[in-house]
Protein backbone atom coordinates (compact mmCIF):
# COMPACT_ATOMS: atom_id res chain seq x y z
CA UNK A 1 0.00 0.00 0.00
CA UNK A 2 2.76 2.86 -1.30
CA UNK A 3 1.18 3.96 -4.11
CA UNK A 4 -1.17 7.10 -4.49
CA UNK A 5 -4.10 7.03 -6.75
CA UNK A 6 -6.10 9.71 -8.32
CA UNK A 7 -9.82 9.55 -9.26
CA UNK A 8 -9.94 7.63 -12.22
CA UNK A 9 -6.47 6.45 -13.25
CA UNK A 10 -6.34 2.91 -13.29
CA UNK A 11 -5.07 0.93 -9.90
CA UNK A 12 -1.49 -0.43 -11.06
CA UNK A 13 -0.32 -1.22 -7.62
CA UNK A 14 -1.32 -4.46 -5.84
CA UNK A 15 -5.55 -4.38 -5.15
CA UNK A 16 -6.51 -4.09 -1.42
CA UNK A 17 -9.56 -5.18 -0.19
CA UNK A 18 -10.68 -3.86 3.44
CA UNK A 19 -12.73 -6.38 4.52
CA UNK A 20 -14.69 -5.12 7.66
CA UNK A 21 -16.94 -7.21 9.96
CA UNK A 22 -18.24 -7.78 13.53
CA UNK A 23 -16.65 -11.33 13.87
CA UNK A 24 -14.39 -13.30 12.48
CA UNK A 25 -11.58 -16.66 13.35
CA UNK A 26 -10.11 -17.33 14.71
CA UNK A 27 -10.27 -14.19 17.29
CA UNK A 28 -14.11 -14.40 17.50
CA UNK A 29 -17.12 -16.51 16.45
CA UNK A 30 -21.12 -16.57 17.12
CA UNK A 31 -21.91 -18.18 14.02
CA UNK A 32 -20.81 -18.98 10.37
CA UNK A 33 -19.65 -15.47 9.90
CA UNK A 34 -16.46 -15.97 11.80
CA UNK A 35 -15.97 -18.97 9.71
CA UNK A 36 -16.73 -16.81 6.24
CA UNK A 37 -13.99 -13.42 7.98
CA UNK A 38 -11.60 -16.38 8.85
CA UNK A 39 -11.71 -18.13 5.29
CA UNK A 40 -11.64 -15.34 2.67
CA UNK A 41 -8.57 -13.37 3.45
CA UNK A 42 -6.16 -15.71 3.36
CA UNK A 43 -8.39 -16.97 0.21
CA UNK A 44 -8.25 -13.18 -1.54
CA UNK A 45 -4.42 -13.58 -0.58
CA UNK A 46 -3.83 -16.62 -2.68
CA UNK A 47 -5.56 -14.51 -5.54
CA UNK A 48 -2.84 -12.20 -5.22
CA UNK A 49 -4.70 -9.25 -3.70
CA UNK A 50 -3.38 -7.47 -0.44
CA UNK A 51 -6.39 -8.67 2.11
CA UNK A 52 -7.26 -6.82 5.88
CA UNK A 53 -9.22 -8.20 7.92
CA UNK A 54 -10.99 -5.53 10.36
CA UNK A 55 -13.01 -6.60 13.87
CA UNK A 56 -13.63 -6.27 16.97
CA UNK A 57 -10.67 -7.27 19.73
CA UNK A 58 -13.22 -8.55 22.54
CA UNK A 59 -13.09 -9.52 25.76
CA UNK A 60 -10.23 -12.52 25.67
CA UNK A 61 -8.63 -11.81 22.69
CA UNK A 62 -4.84 -11.35 23.51
CA UNK A 63 -4.00 -11.50 19.54
CA UNK A 64 -1.97 -9.18 17.81
CA UNK A 65 0.27 -5.91 18.60
CA UNK A 66 -0.12 -2.68 19.17
CA UNK A 67 0.74 -0.64 16.14
CA UNK A 68 -1.47 2.68 16.13
CA UNK A 69 -3.93 4.46 18.94
CA UNK A 70 -5.75 7.79 17.90
CA UNK A 71 -9.06 9.24 19.75
CA UNK A 72 -12.37 8.68 17.36
CA UNK A 73 -15.31 10.92 18.19
CA UNK A 74 -18.69 9.37 16.68
CA UNK A 75 -21.58 11.79 17.94
CA UNK A 76 -19.58 14.05 19.85
CA UNK A 77 -18.46 10.95 22.09
CA UNK A 78 -14.55 10.93 22.34
CA UNK A 79 -13.41 7.39 22.23
CA UNK A 80 -9.48 6.05 22.34
CA UNK A 81 -9.13 3.20 19.67
CA UNK A 82 -6.54 0.98 20.13
CA UNK A 83 -5.20 -0.96 16.47
CA UNK A 84 -3.44 -4.13 16.74
CA UNK A 85 -2.18 -6.29 13.68
CA UNK A 86 -2.27 -9.59 13.99
CA UNK A 87 -1.33 -11.97 10.47
CA UNK A 88 -3.41 -14.10 8.85
CA UNK A 89 -1.95 -16.73 6.79
CA UNK A 90 -1.27 -16.36 3.00
CA UNK A 91 -0.29 -13.14 3.68
CA UNK A 92 -3.52 -11.29 4.56
CA UNK A 93 -3.67 -9.44 7.75
CA UNK A 94 -5.96 -8.23 10.81
CA UNK A 95 -6.68 -5.47 12.25
CA UNK A 96 -8.33 -5.68 15.63
CA UNK A 97 -10.11 -2.70 17.43
CA UNK A 98 -9.61 -1.96 21.07
CA UNK A 99 -12.66 -0.34 22.63
CA UNK A 100 -13.33 -1.51 26.42
CA UNK A 101 -15.86 0.20 27.48
CA UNK A 102 -17.47 -0.88 23.66
CA UNK A 103 -15.74 -4.34 23.68
CA UNK A 104 -15.11 -5.73 26.41
CA UNK A 105 -18.07 -7.40 27.41
CA UNK A 106 -19.19 -10.83 28.20
CA UNK A 107 -20.55 -11.49 24.86
CA UNK A 108 -20.40 -9.96 21.50
CA UNK A 109 -23.99 -8.84 20.93
CA UNK A 110 -26.07 -9.19 23.66
CA UNK A 111 -26.99 -11.47 26.67
CA UNK A 112 -29.72 -13.99 27.26
CA UNK A 113 -31.29 -13.13 23.84
CA UNK A 114 -30.71 -9.28 24.66
CA UNK A 115 -29.35 -7.21 22.67
CA UNK A 116 -26.75 -4.96 24.01
CA UNK A 117 -29.26 -1.18 23.87
CA UNK A 118 -25.82 0.33 22.78
CA UNK A 119 -25.25 -1.71 19.79
CA UNK A 120 -25.88 1.10 17.12
CA UNK A 121 -22.84 3.08 18.92
CA UNK A 122 -20.25 -0.43 19.19
CA UNK A 123 -21.08 -1.28 15.31
CA UNK A 124 -20.51 2.52 14.21
CA UNK A 125 -17.49 3.32 16.30
CA UNK A 126 -15.83 -0.24 14.17
CA UNK A 127 -16.89 0.91 11.12
CA UNK A 128 -15.24 4.78 11.61
CA UNK A 129 -12.35 2.62 13.33
CA UNK A 130 -11.84 0.51 10.68
CA UNK A 131 -12.27 3.65 8.10
CA UNK A 132 -9.92 6.29 9.61
CA UNK A 133 -7.25 3.40 10.17
CA UNK A 134 -7.34 2.92 6.03
CA UNK A 135 -6.91 6.62 5.67
CA UNK A 136 -4.35 7.22 7.79
CA UNK A 137 -2.43 4.77 5.03
CA UNK A 138 0.07 5.49 2.52
CA UNK A 139 -2.92 5.15 0.04
CA UNK A 140 -6.52 3.64 0.50
CA UNK A 141 -8.30 0.38 -0.03
CA UNK A 142 -9.08 -0.51 -3.60
CA UNK A 143 -12.68 -1.69 -2.38
CA UNK A 144 -14.29 -1.96 0.71
CA UNK A 145 -16.34 -5.51 1.62
CA UNK A 146 -18.78 -5.09 4.20
CA UNK A 147 -20.34 -8.02 6.06
CA UNK A 148 -24.17 -8.04 7.84
CA UNK A 149 -25.87 -5.46 9.15
CA UNK A 150 -23.04 -4.68 11.57
CA UNK A 151 -20.93 -3.25 9.26
CA UNK A 152 -24.21 -2.16 6.90
CA UNK A 153 -22.93 1.71 7.67
CA UNK A 154 -19.77 1.35 5.46
CA UNK A 155 -21.68 2.23 2.37
CA UNK A 156 -23.63 4.63 4.18
CA UNK A 157 -20.45 6.61 5.46
CA UNK A 158 -18.45 6.26 1.64
CA UNK A 159 -21.08 7.82 0.09
CA UNK A 160 -21.60 10.65 2.74
CA UNK A 161 -19.40 11.68 5.47
CA UNK A 162 -16.21 10.58 3.31
CA UNK A 163 -17.76 11.23 -0.16
CA UNK A 164 -15.10 13.67 -0.38
CA UNK A 165 -12.10 12.39 1.32
CA UNK A 166 -8.79 12.22 -0.58
CA UNK A 167 -8.05 9.39 0.46
CA UNK A 168 -11.28 7.20 0.81
CA UNK A 169 -13.53 9.28 -1.49
CA UNK A 170 -15.31 7.31 -4.35
CA UNK A 171 -14.26 3.55 -2.71
CA UNK A 172 -16.46 1.17 -4.09
CA UNK A 173 -18.33 -1.06 -1.81
CA UNK A 174 -19.68 -4.46 -1.67
CA UNK A 175 -21.64 -5.29 1.02
CA UNK A 176 -22.44 -9.32 1.73
CA UNK A 177 -25.67 -10.33 3.28
CA UNK A 178 -25.47 -13.27 5.29
CA UNK A 179 -28.86 -13.50 7.05
CA UNK A 180 -31.48 -11.00 6.04
CA UNK A 181 -33.02 -11.69 9.53
CA UNK A 182 -31.32 -9.73 11.18
CA UNK A 183 -31.49 -6.28 9.90
CA UNK A 184 -29.75 -4.12 12.91
CA UNK A 185 -33.26 -1.82 13.64
CA UNK A 186 -33.24 0.88 15.93
CA UNK A 187 -34.59 4.13 17.09
CA UNK A 188 -34.18 7.24 14.50
CA UNK A 189 -32.84 9.29 17.21
CA UNK A 190 -29.30 7.35 16.72
CA UNK A 191 -29.00 9.48 13.40
CA UNK A 192 -27.47 12.46 15.18
CA UNK A 193 -25.80 10.13 17.59
CA UNK A 194 -23.60 8.34 14.35
CA UNK A 195 -22.31 11.65 12.82
CA UNK A 196 -25.49 10.84 10.19
CA UNK A 197 -28.00 13.82 9.07
CA UNK A 198 -31.28 13.81 9.55
CA UNK A 199 -31.99 13.67 5.46
CA UNK A 200 -30.90 10.10 5.45
CA UNK A 201 -34.08 9.79 7.67
CA UNK A 202 -36.68 9.09 3.91
CA UNK A 203 -37.87 5.92 2.96
CA UNK A 204 -35.38 5.61 0.12
CA UNK A 205 -31.95 5.91 2.87
CA UNK A 206 -32.08 4.67 6.32
CA UNK A 207 -35.81 4.60 7.36
CA UNK A 208 -38.22 1.83 7.69
CA UNK A 209 -41.68 2.03 9.56
CA UNK A 210 -40.25 5.32 11.77
CA UNK A 211 -36.82 3.52 12.86
CA UNK A 212 -33.98 3.53 10.73
CA UNK A 213 -32.19 0.00 9.57
CA UNK A 214 -28.15 -0.71 9.06
CA UNK A 215 -29.08 -3.22 6.63
CA UNK A 216 -31.39 -1.48 4.59
CA UNK A 217 -28.64 1.81 4.38
CA UNK A 218 -26.64 -0.85 3.06
CA UNK A 219 -28.40 -2.63 0.45
CA UNK A 220 -29.24 1.53 -0.65
CA UNK A 221 -25.64 2.73 -0.83
CA UNK A 222 -23.50 -0.23 -1.61
CA UNK A 223 -22.07 -0.54 -5.25
CA UNK A 224 -22.88 -4.34 -5.19
CA UNK A 225 -24.61 -6.40 -3.26
CA UNK A 226 -23.86 -10.32 -2.68
CA UNK A 227 -25.61 -13.19 -0.74
CA UNK A 228 -24.07 -16.35 0.45
CA UNK A 229 -25.44 -18.27 -3.09
CA UNK A 230 -27.22 -17.85 -5.79
CA UNK A 231 -30.74 -19.49 -4.69
CA UNK A 232 -30.53 -17.25 -1.50
CA UNK A 233 -29.84 -13.91 -3.51
CA UNK A 234 -33.18 -14.86 -5.78
CA UNK A 235 -35.31 -16.07 -2.45
CA UNK A 236 -34.85 -12.92 -0.79
CA UNK A 237 -36.30 -10.66 -3.20
CA UNK A 238 -39.93 -12.75 -2.69
CA UNK A 239 -41.84 -11.99 0.16
CA UNK A 240 -41.56 -15.17 1.69
CA UNK A 241 -38.09 -15.27 2.20
CA UNK A 242 -37.45 -11.27 2.08
CA UNK A 243 -38.12 -10.21 5.59
CA UNK A 244 -40.00 -7.06 4.84
CA UNK A 245 -36.86 -6.30 2.70
CA UNK A 246 -37.83 -8.43 -0.51
CA UNK A 247 -39.13 -4.88 -2.45
CA UNK A 248 -36.27 -2.91 -1.64
CA UNK A 249 -33.78 -5.57 -2.70
CA UNK A 250 -36.11 -5.83 -6.16
CA UNK A 251 -34.89 -2.20 -6.42
CA UNK A 252 -31.37 -3.44 -6.43
CA UNK A 253 -32.01 -6.38 -8.41
CA UNK A 254 -29.56 -5.54 -11.15
CA UNK A 255 -26.82 -5.29 -8.64
CA UNK A 256 -27.28 -8.40 -6.55
CA UNK A 257 -25.16 -11.86 -7.22
CA UNK A 258 -25.13 -14.78 -5.13
CA UNK A 259 -21.06 -16.37 -4.59
CA UNK A 260 -21.58 -19.46 -2.75
CA UNK A 261 -19.58 -19.81 0.47
CA UNK A 262 -16.61 -21.84 0.39
CA UNK A 263 -15.31 -24.48 3.82
CA UNK A 264 -11.56 -24.52 5.42
CA UNK A 265 -10.61 -27.73 3.00
CA UNK A 266 -7.25 -27.60 5.09
CA UNK A 267 -9.58 -27.92 8.73
CA UNK A 268 -12.25 -29.88 6.69
CA UNK A 269 -10.28 -32.93 5.55
CA UNK A 270 -10.96 -36.67 6.09
CA UNK A 271 -7.64 -37.30 4.62
CA UNK A 272 -6.15 -35.23 7.56
CA UNK A 273 -8.44 -34.64 10.33
CA UNK A 274 -6.55 -34.36 13.59
CA UNK A 275 -9.81 -35.10 15.45
CA UNK A 276 -9.89 -38.65 13.12
CA UNK A 277 -8.97 -41.85 14.17
CA UNK A 278 -8.04 -43.04 11.29
CA UNK A 279 -7.92 -40.95 8.54
CA UNK A 280 -9.70 -41.99 5.02
CA UNK A 281 -10.42 -40.73 1.44
CA UNK A 282 -12.55 -41.53 -1.61
CA UNK A 283 -10.40 -44.45 -2.52
CA UNK A 284 -10.50 -45.93 0.78
CA UNK A 285 -13.47 -45.46 3.11
CA UNK A 286 -12.08 -47.83 5.69
CA UNK A 287 -11.91 -44.75 8.05
CA UNK A 288 -15.19 -43.92 8.00
CA UNK A 289 -16.05 -47.08 9.30
CA UNK A 290 -13.57 -46.65 12.55
CA UNK A 291 -14.77 -42.94 12.79
CA UNK A 292 -18.84 -44.29 13.15
CA UNK A 293 -17.66 -46.85 15.69
CA UNK A 294 -15.85 -43.81 17.74
CA UNK A 295 -19.32 -41.34 17.06
CA UNK A 296 -21.14 -44.41 18.51
CA UNK A 297 -18.91 -44.79 21.65
CA UNK A 298 -18.26 -41.20 22.55
CA UNK A 299 -21.86 -40.63 21.98
CA UNK A 300 -22.74 -43.74 24.66
CA UNK A 301 -24.86 -45.20 22.08
CA UNK A 302 -24.07 -49.32 22.44
CA UNK A 303 -21.68 -49.98 18.99
CA UNK A 304 -23.15 -53.53 18.64
CA UNK A 305 -22.89 -55.46 15.22
CA UNK A 306 -26.71 -54.28 14.92
CA UNK A 307 -26.19 -50.90 15.86
CA UNK A 308 -23.25 -50.61 13.30
CA UNK A 309 -25.36 -52.19 10.36
CA UNK A 310 -27.44 -49.44 10.77
CA UNK A 311 -27.58 -46.33 9.07
CA UNK A 312 -25.90 -43.29 11.27
CA UNK A 313 -27.89 -39.88 11.41
CA UNK A 314 -25.70 -36.86 12.37
CA UNK A 315 -26.75 -33.29 13.14
CA UNK A 316 -24.66 -30.26 14.03
CA UNK A 317 -26.74 -27.52 14.79
CA UNK A 318 -28.30 -24.60 16.26
CA UNK A 319 -31.70 -26.07 17.84
CA UNK A 320 -34.24 -23.09 16.53
CA UNK A 321 -36.87 -23.06 14.29
CA UNK A 322 -35.22 -21.75 11.15
CA UNK A 323 -32.80 -24.79 11.41
CA UNK A 324 -35.97 -27.02 11.08
CA UNK A 325 -36.18 -28.01 14.52
CA UNK A 326 -40.00 -27.47 14.64
CA UNK A 327 -40.49 -30.32 11.90
CA UNK A 328 -38.31 -32.74 14.09
CA UNK A 329 -40.54 -31.96 16.83
CA UNK A 330 -43.45 -32.86 15.27
CA UNK A 331 -41.65 -36.64 13.99
CA UNK A 332 -40.75 -36.62 17.67
CA UNK A 333 -42.65 -40.10 18.04
CA UNK A 334 -41.44 -41.37 14.22
CA UNK A 335 -37.78 -40.92 14.58
CA UNK A 336 -37.91 -43.76 17.20
CA UNK A 337 -39.46 -46.21 15.02
CA UNK A 338 -36.99 -45.76 11.86
CA UNK A 339 -34.40 -48.43 11.05
CA UNK A 340 -31.92 -46.07 12.37
CA UNK A 341 -29.38 -44.26 14.85
CA UNK A 342 -29.40 -40.57 15.91
CA UNK A 343 -26.59 -38.29 16.86
CA UNK A 344 -27.20 -34.65 17.71
CA UNK A 345 -24.98 -31.86 18.73
CA UNK A 346 -25.92 -28.36 19.48
CA UNK A 347 -27.58 -25.86 21.35
CA UNK A 348 -31.02 -23.31 21.15
CA UNK A 349 -34.28 -23.23 22.52
CA UNK A 350 -34.83 -24.93 25.89
CA UNK A 351 -37.58 -26.92 24.30
CA UNK A 352 -35.58 -28.32 21.58
CA UNK A 353 -32.96 -29.01 23.95
CA UNK A 354 -35.59 -30.64 26.37
CA UNK A 355 -37.06 -32.99 23.47
CA UNK A 356 -33.91 -34.26 22.43
CA UNK A 357 -32.47 -35.21 25.83
CA UNK A 358 -35.90 -36.83 27.19
CA UNK A 359 -35.72 -38.93 23.26
CA UNK A 360 -32.33 -39.84 24.39
CA UNK A 361 -33.15 -41.10 28.07
CA UNK A 362 -35.61 -43.19 26.47
CA UNK A 363 -34.01 -44.77 23.22
CA UNK A 364 -30.59 -44.70 24.72
CA UNK A 365 -29.55 -47.30 22.46
CA UNK A 366 -30.61 -45.28 19.53
CA UNK A 367 -30.50 -41.81 19.95
CA UNK A 368 -27.70 -39.55 21.33
CA UNK A 369 -27.90 -36.12 22.50
CA UNK A 370 -25.22 -32.99 23.43
CA UNK A 371 -26.05 -29.95 24.61
CA UNK A 372 -23.20 -27.99 23.80
CA UNK A 373 -20.42 -27.39 21.04
CA UNK A 374 -17.51 -29.43 20.97
CA UNK A 375 -15.79 -29.15 17.96
CA UNK A 376 -13.46 -32.36 18.14
CA UNK A 377 -16.96 -34.37 18.38
CA UNK A 378 -18.61 -32.07 15.45
CA UNK A 379 -15.75 -33.99 13.06
CA UNK A 380 -16.43 -36.84 14.37
CA UNK A 381 -20.08 -37.05 13.63
CA UNK A 382 -19.43 -35.37 10.02
CA UNK A 383 -17.00 -38.55 9.97
CA UNK A 384 -18.60 -41.14 11.24
CA UNK A 385 -22.64 -40.23 10.05
CA UNK A 386 -23.67 -42.27 7.31
CA UNK A 387 -26.23 -39.30 6.70
CA UNK A 388 -26.48 -35.53 7.77
CA UNK A 389 -29.98 -34.64 8.33
CA UNK A 390 -30.63 -30.26 7.84
CA UNK A 391 -34.10 -29.69 7.01
CA UNK A 392 -33.97 -25.64 7.44
CA UNK A 393 -37.14 -23.58 7.00
CA UNK A 394 -34.50 -21.02 5.51
CA UNK A 395 -30.52 -21.68 4.53
CA UNK A 396 -28.39 -18.44 2.99
CA UNK A 397 -25.72 -20.52 3.01
CA UNK A 398 -25.19 -23.06 5.22
CA UNK A 399 -21.32 -25.37 5.81
CA UNK A 400 -22.46 -28.15 7.40
CA UNK A 401 -24.22 -29.92 4.17
CA UNK A 402 -20.60 -29.43 2.55
CA UNK A 403 -18.82 -30.69 5.53
CA UNK A 404 -20.84 -33.53 4.89
CA UNK A 405 -20.21 -34.29 1.17
CA UNK A 406 -16.47 -33.74 1.80
CA UNK A 407 -16.26 -36.41 4.28
CA UNK A 408 -19.06 -39.07 2.15
CA UNK A 409 -21.96 -38.09 4.75
CA UNK A 410 -25.15 -38.26 2.42
CA UNK A 411 -27.19 -35.06 3.37
CA UNK A 412 -31.07 -35.05 3.58
CA UNK A 413 -32.13 -30.82 2.84
CA UNK A 414 -34.85 -28.93 2.48
CA UNK A 415 -34.48 -27.18 -0.49
CA UNK A 416 -33.51 -23.95 -0.44
CA UNK A 417 -30.87 -21.51 -0.04
CA UNK A 418 -27.13 -22.77 -0.46
CA UNK A 419 -28.66 -26.17 0.04
CA UNK A 420 -30.52 -26.36 -3.21
CA UNK A 421 -27.17 -24.84 -4.75
CA UNK A 422 -25.02 -28.08 -3.18
CA UNK A 423 -27.10 -30.72 -2.53
CA UNK A 424 -28.45 -32.66 -5.77
CA UNK A 425 -30.27 -36.10 -6.34
CA UNK A 426 -26.60 -36.88 -7.55
CA UNK A 427 -24.95 -36.43 -3.84
CA UNK A 428 -28.03 -36.47 -1.43
CA UNK A 429 -31.87 -36.06 -0.90
CA UNK A 430 -33.82 -33.35 -0.93
CA UNK A 431 -37.43 -32.16 -0.34
CA UNK A 432 -39.39 -28.95 -0.95
CA UNK A 433 -42.39 -28.67 1.26
CA UNK A 434 -41.74 -27.55 4.76
CA UNK A 435 -43.87 -29.82 6.14
CA UNK A 436 -43.42 -33.12 8.85
CA UNK A 437 -44.76 -34.85 6.23
CA UNK A 438 -42.12 -34.27 3.32
CA UNK A 439 -39.39 -34.38 6.05
CA UNK A 440 -39.66 -37.76 6.92
CA UNK A 441 -40.24 -39.12 3.17
CA UNK A 442 -37.03 -37.29 2.38
CA UNK A 443 -35.16 -39.26 5.11
CA UNK A 444 -37.08 -42.73 4.13
CA UNK A 445 -35.72 -42.06 0.69
CA UNK A 446 -31.84 -42.00 2.22
CA UNK A 447 -32.76 -44.71 4.77
CA UNK A 448 -34.23 -47.08 1.51
CA UNK A 449 -31.27 -46.37 -0.39
CA UNK A 450 -28.88 -47.24 2.46
CA UNK A 451 -29.87 -50.40 1.86
CA UNK A 452 -27.73 -50.68 -1.71
CA UNK A 453 -24.61 -50.58 -1.17
CA UNK A 454 -23.45 -49.82 -4.78
CA UNK A 455 -26.26 -46.86 -5.05
CA UNK A 456 -25.13 -45.34 -1.71
CA UNK A 457 -21.32 -45.70 -2.80
CA UNK A 458 -22.10 -43.35 -5.67
CA UNK A 459 -24.04 -40.71 -3.69
CA UNK A 460 -21.04 -40.39 -1.70
CA UNK A 461 -18.49 -40.12 -3.82
CA UNK A 462 -20.73 -37.77 -6.46
CA UNK A 463 -20.34 -35.67 -3.00
CA UNK A 464 -16.95 -36.33 -2.25
CA UNK A 465 -15.32 -34.92 -5.72
CA UNK A 466 -17.04 -31.62 -5.43
CA UNK A 467 -14.98 -28.68 -5.19
CA UNK A 468 -16.11 -26.06 -1.63
CA UNK A 469 -12.94 -24.97 -1.47
CA UNK A 470 -12.21 -21.22 -0.43
CA UNK A 471 -10.35 -20.38 -3.57
CA UNK A 472 -13.27 -21.43 -5.73
CA UNK A 473 -15.17 -18.92 -3.95
CA UNK A 474 -12.38 -15.90 -3.37
CA UNK A 475 -12.15 -16.17 -7.44
CA UNK A 476 -15.58 -14.88 -7.59
CA UNK A 477 -15.53 -12.21 -5.12
CA UNK A 478 -12.24 -11.32 -7.47
CA UNK A 479 -13.99 -10.73 -10.46
CA UNK A 480 -17.05 -9.03 -8.39
CA UNK A 481 -14.17 -6.51 -7.05
CA UNK A 482 -12.57 -5.69 -10.35
CA UNK A 483 -16.72 -5.25 -11.89
CA UNK A 484 -16.87 -2.32 -9.39
CA UNK A 485 -13.73 -1.07 -9.48
CA UNK A 486 -14.04 -0.51 -13.34
CA UNK A 487 -17.60 1.03 -12.48
CA UNK A 488 -16.34 3.65 -10.24
CA UNK A 489 -13.54 4.39 -13.05
CA UNK A 490 -10.64 2.89 -11.13
CA UNK A 491 -9.42 -0.55 -13.72
CA UNK A 492 -6.35 -1.69 -12.40
CA UNK A 493 -3.94 -3.94 -13.96
CA UNK A 494 -2.79 -7.01 -11.34
CA UNK A 495 0.49 -8.03 -11.53
CA UNK A 496 -0.35 -11.31 -10.20
CA UNK A 497 -4.20 -12.98 -9.91
CA UNK A 498 -4.00 -16.95 -9.45
CA UNK A 499 -6.72 -19.12 -10.79
CA UNK A 500 -8.78 -16.75 -12.17
CA UNK A 501 -11.45 -18.16 -13.95
CA UNK A 502 -13.03 -17.10 -17.30
CA UNK A 503 -16.74 -18.01 -16.89
CA UNK A 504 -19.68 -15.20 -15.96
CA UNK A 505 -20.18 -14.24 -12.11
CA UNK A 506 -22.89 -16.56 -11.02
CA UNK A 507 -26.42 -14.71 -9.45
Amino acid sequence: MNVKRSHGAPVTRRPHVLVIGSEGLPFSKTGGLADVLGALPPALGRMGWEATLVVPRYRGVTAGSLVERFPLTVGGVVSEIGFFEAPLSDGARAVLIECPELFDRDALYGIDNTDYPDNPRRFAVLVRAALEFAARQDSGPSVVHAHDWQAGLVPVYLKTLYASHPVLGGTPTVFTIHNLAYQGIFAADWLPRLDLGWDLFTVDRLEYWSRISFMKGAIVHADTITTVSSRYAQEIQTPEFGFGFDGILRGRSADILGILNGIDTREWDPERDRFLPQPFSMDDLAGKAVAKRAVLNECRVPATDESLRRPLVGMVSRMVDQKGFDLIAALADEFPRLEASFVVLGTGESRYQDLWTALAAKYPDRISARIGFDERLAHLIEAGADIFLMPSRFEPCGLNQMYSLRYGTVPVVREVGGLADTVTPRNGFLFQEYTPAALLEALTRALAAYEHPRTWRALQLAGMREDHSWDRSAREYVKIYRRALERAGRPYRPAREEGMSTEPVRG
